[in-house]
């Protein structure tokens, strides 16, 4: 009966090597996600490259918007659930990560409320003149704190793949 319990058990606790690949899988999965973020802000913003930026018109879709919306608000949901949760219940035990999370999360929440608050104002963009022109100010700040997010969220990752 013993036997039996301590198979249960082995199959319910996972080894070092399951929850290190696990974590791997889980960041690599986060920096793919981001790297969508990142493709398809520049596809929202216009900018195919960086030497055609100032040469190019673009028109925003309503569609395109809310697709980007969607990819951001998954992002962010995956960093907060996937990576952050476990940081911030406590359950971290390595002191590096703990460190590396106690000085760069407050930023990153920082960037989770402006990414949600972007996600709702522009939940019902109907592509309006008035809309256009209130994004086009947005991308711009929207732009800086997706980059900021990836320095600050790589920090982190770095500490949890040591």
């Amino acid at each position: 009966m013993s036997t039996v319990n301590a198979e249960a058990n082995n199959v319910a606790t996972p080894s070092g090597v399951d929850r290190r690949e696990r974590l791997h899988n889980t960041i690599e999965s986060l920096v793919k996600l981001r790297q969508e973020v990142i493709v398809s802000y520049c596809q929202l913003s216009g900018v195919s490259s960086f030497s055609a930026r100032d040469e190019e018109s673009h028109d925003v879709e309503a569609d395109q918007l809310r697709r980007f919306c969607q990819i951001m608000v998954d992002y962010t949901a995956m960093g907060h659930f996937e990576v952050y949760q476990r940081i911030i219940e406590g359950k971290e035990r390595r002191r590096a990560v703990k460190d590396v999370a106690a000085e760069v999360y407050p930023a990153i929440a920082e960037t989770t409320d402006y990414l949600v608050d972007f996600n709702d104002k522009y939940d019902a963009f109907e592509g309006t003149d008035e809309d256009v022109d209130m994004l086009a100010g947005d991308l711009s700040r929207l732009g800086e704190i997706i980059a900021i997010r990836g320095e600050l969220e790589d920090q982190v990752l770095a500490a949890l793949e040591q």
